[in-house]
């Protein structure tokens, strides 16, 4: 274990048992977040290529006067 998982430990071990619960339920929520935001990263980061390819196709369309009004109704 870390120095600072152990810090975080002995900081939890000193509280009172019904606080010591609460700040677990907000680490795991915290954790949850920290994991989901690292998937979204990933997810962008595979991704990213590929969106700048198609900003820049649809930029040159436009430029190229091939881009029309989107049709929010045919959606």
């Amino acid at each position: 274990m870390s120095s600072a998982a152990n810090d975080l430990v002995e900081m939890v071990e000193a509280l009172p048992i019904e606080l010591q619960e609460r700040v677990v339920e907000h680490l795991r929520e915290y954790i949850a977040d920290l994991q989901d935001e690292q998937q979204w990263d990933a997810s962008f980061s595979r991704t990213q290529s590929a969106l700048v390819a198609a900003a820049r196709k649809a930029k040159r369309e436009r430029a190229e006067g091939k881009a029309t009004v989107m049709d929010y109704e045919q959606l």
